[in-house]
């Protein structure tokens, strides 16, 4: 697992005036919770934090954050951003317990796509059906990526989420069975996909 640290500060002021403060100071209205530890308002730099937040890491990985010296690991849960300009407005973060589990959710990528027997054929189409995994494990076992090798798909090929296999101490936070077994990927022929596209539209029209 990668480390990533943040460094922040701690923030005495509280109050939606002392937040639009530090808005324009180009800094970011956080909290740090959980853990038996007392919630603490804290604030990070707004340019760094806006570059974190392009990597799919920032979403899904375990936190360092730095006060002052002293880490404390955490969870991003909730980020607030202004409706149409790049701004965050208000972070939350949970404190993690390194023995204790964990739910997070974690990005799926595809591999060995374009070598499968499927990405050869001329005309068919690999589509990803789930973007991401809630999962449940200890945060040192916590995955930034769920990898699915789909070297072996052939058209018409669907890979289920009981086709994954999952890294060591890392387990689908809902147990997969015959009422919990999402698509992850579909291969198809273009045109079929295009006439399941025309019907959608079609049903959607009488619903009308």
């Amino acid at each position: 697992m990668s480390t990533h640290e943040i460094k922040v500060e701690r923030r005495e002021d509280g109050g939606k005036g002392a937040s639009r403060r530090l808005r324009h100071a180009a800094k970011i209205p956080a909290i740090v919770y959980g853990g038996g530890i007392d919630p603490v308002n804290i604030q990070l730099d707004h340019e760094k934090v806006w570059l974190a937040s392009q990597n799919e890491w920032f979403y899904s990985s375990i936190l360092d954050l730095n006060l002052d010296g002293q880490v404390q690991k955490v969870l991003l849960r909730d980020m607030q951003r202004h409706p149409y300009r790049q701004l965050i407005m208000h972070l939350d973060f949970q404190r993690v317990n390194e023995n204790e589990a964990i739910r997070a959710s974690v990005p799926v990528h595809m591999v060995n796509v374009d070598t499968s027997p499927a990405g050869k054929t001329a005309g068919v189409v690999v589509t990803q059906e789930l973007n991401e995994i809630e999962v449940l494990c200890l945060p040192g076992k916590l995955p930034e990526n769920i990898e699915v090798d789909l070297g072996n798909m052939n058209v018409g090929d669907t890979v289920h989420m009981s086709d994954v296999v999952f890294p060591e101490g890392v387990q689908p936070a809902t147990p997969i069975d015959e009422s919990h077994n999402p698509a992850i990927a579909v291969a198809r022929h273009a045109r079929v996909e295009a006439a399941d596209d025309a019907e959608e539209g079609a049903e959607g029209d009488k619903a009308e």
